[in-house]
C-alpha cells in the first residue's frame, strides 16, 4: 500500500513540474513585459494600492496563522489557509499590474507629485530613500524568487510528499512571509506620495 501510495506521489510531482517551471518563469517574463507597455489611458485604478498592500498583509496572516495550525496537527485548516494565502498573492498580482499598467510610477520623495525628484526633494529624504530602496529592491528579487518556492511546496503537499513539503516549506514559509510584509512596507512608504 506504502508503495502505491509512494508511486502516485512521484508520477503526481513528474507530471507537474514542467508546469510549475513553465509558470516560473513566464509568470515573472510576462509582469516584466506589461511594465514595458504603454500605460491605458481613461482608467483610474489609484484606489488598488491599498487594497492589494491589505491583500499582503492578509496573506502575512495566513501565512503565520496556517504554521501554527500545522504545528497543532490541523492539516485541513492548515490546507485551507495555505490556498487562501496562494489566492491572496495571485490576487496581489492582478492589482498590482492592473494598478501600475494604468498608473505612471510614483518616485518617493516626490512630494508636489509632478513626477520627478527635485534635488531639494531629494535632500529632504535623506537616509530614508535608501531603507526604501533596500526593501523594494528586495521585495522584487524575492517576489521573484518565491513563485517556483511556492509551487514546488505547494506541489509536495498535494502529492503528499509530506517529508519533501516540510523541507521545502522551511525555505518557502519565511521568504513569502517577507515577501508579503514588506509589500505593506513599502505601501506604507510610499504612500504620503501618491497624487
Amino acid at each position: 500500500m506504502e508503495s502505491k501510495q509512494n508511486n502516485n506521489t512521484v508520477d503526481i510531482e513528474k507530471r507537474y513540474k514542467p508546469l510549475v517551471i513553465v509558470l516560473s518563469i513566464v509568470i515573472p517574463l510576462v509582469v516584466a513585459l506589461l511594465f514595458g507597455m504603454p500605460k491605458v489611458d481613461g482608467v483610474d485604478l489609484s484606489f488598488l494600492p491599498p487594497i492589494y498592500a491589505s491583500i499582503n498583509g492578509i496573506t502575512a496572516i495566513l501565512l503565520v496563522i496556517a504554521v501554527i495550525s500545522i504545528k497543532k496537527g490541523r492539516r485541513e485548516l492548515h490546507q485551507r489557509l495555505m490556498m487562501s494565502a496562494v489566492l491572496c498573492s495571485l490576487l496581489f498580482l492582478v492589482g498590482y499590474v492592473a494598478y501600475h499598467l494604468t498608473s505612471d510610477t510614483t518616485l518617493y520623495g516626490d512630494l508636489d507629485h509632478n513626477g520627478t525628484l527635485s534635488v531639494a526633494e531629494a535632500a529632504q529624504l535623506g537616509s530614508g530613500a535608501y531603507v526604501y530602496y533596500f526593501i523594494l529592491a528586495s521585495h522584487i528579487i524575492l517576489s521573484i524568487v518565491v513563485i517556483p518556492l511556492v509551487m514546488q511546496t505547494y506541489l509536495k503537499g498535494w502529492a503528499n510528499n509530506l517529508e519533501g513539503h516540510r523541507k521545502w516549506a522551511k525555505v518557502t514559509f519565511p521568504i513569502w512571509l517577507y515577501v508579503a510584509v514588506s509589500g505593506v512596507v513599502v505601501y506604507v512608504m510610499i504612500s504620503p506620495f501618491y497624487g
